[in-house]
């Protein structure tokens, strides 16, 4: 995706979309776009004056825009997540107005977004709700696109940087022979993944978690999950072998193939380089600090064999 546009507000959408889900869900008294995020479209908080539910999350977008397939992606897992999943339920889904528009349940105002740091009491919820998915999503529904096409997004843009001038890159050869052990084989899996989880997408009320955000759902490995959650964990300030010693209580983790788990280090490192590189100036020092999280992360797995 290009540079971020100012996201569109409820009160822009077409009347086609406003009147179906008021139709649903009552009279909107108010509408609160949603800063942060990378999402395009309408993302807000409404507020309803009557029914079941006193607030709403709403998601919607141009069905033109190149980020639509990522709505329809998000739409097509609240269709088949199963109910004891710890995620909000998606409570209505149209395409209306040349709009694609989703309703999702309201967390709370008392949800927060996960603390990962170091000693956070909200590691071990975390790490218990990442087994859970495991569990709950395996075998994965019909219909889920193979998590690869996510991979090869990582992977193009890792190769962009690789082919570049010699010496542009740092530790251009740990990356090199880190993805040279990334088998296509490698990601074949019957689990359905979440494939961005990250403090940002963990929402915690209490000792419950949520999980939010299932725009790049995939079919996969049941290890690739804790594989990329890895580095945000170093990011938070874990050393990369206390990471490994925390994703061991998870089972799938135990088994995971090293040289894929390398593979995918790299692939998520590069991205985050080509990202703090080229891509929207407001969001290229985060990613700096992610990709100098990710190259730990990858030493380690490297030095480890």
């Amino acid at each position: 995706m290009s540079a971020r546009a100012p996201r569109t507000a409820w009160e822009e959408l077409p009347d086609s979309v406003i009147n179906a889900v008021e139709a649903q869900f009552g009279r909107v008294l108010k509408a609160e776009t949603m800063s942060g995020g990378i999402m395009p479209g309408v993302v807000a908080r409404l507020d309803i004056e009557r029914g079941d539910h006193e607030h709403v999350f709403l998601k919607a977008i141009d069905r033109t825009h190149e980020a639509a397939r990522l709505h329809l992606r998000e739409r097509w897992a609240g269709e088949n997540l199963r109910e004891d999943t710890p995620a909000p339920r998606m409570l209505w889904a149209d395409t209306l107005g040349g709009w694609h528009a989703a309703v999702w349940e309201y967390v709370g105002d008392n949800a927060r977004h996960a603390d990962l740091s170091p000693a956070s009491p909200d590691l071990a919820p975390v790490l218990d709700t990442m087994a859970l998915l495991g569990a709950i999503l395996t075998p994965c529904p019909n219909g889920a696109m193979p998590v690869s096409d996510n991979v090869k997004a990582l992977v193009a843009k890792g190769r962009a940087l690789l082919d570049g001038p010699i010496g542009e890159l740092p530790d251009r050869e740990l990356f090199e022979e880190a993805f040279e052990g990334l088998d296509p084989a490698h990601l074949r899996g019957d689990t359905l993944l979440h494939y961005d989880l990250s403090a940002s997408n963990l929402l915690v009320a209490g000792q419950r978690v949520k999980v939010v955000d299932w725009s790049f759902a995939a079919r996969g490995p049941a290890w690739l999950d804790a594989a990329l959650f890895a580095p945000r964990l170093v990011e938070a300030g874990h050393a990369p072998g206390k990471v490994d010693a925390l994703l061991t209580t998870l089972t799938p983790w135990k088994s995971a193939p090293r040289p894929a788990v390398a593979g995918i280090a790299a692939a998520w490192t590069l991205f985050r380089e080509y990202k703090a590189r080229y891509g929207p100036k407001e969001i290229r020092d985060a990613r700096a600090r992610a990709a100098e999280a990710g190259r730990a992360w990858l030493a380690h797995q490297r030095a480890k064999g």
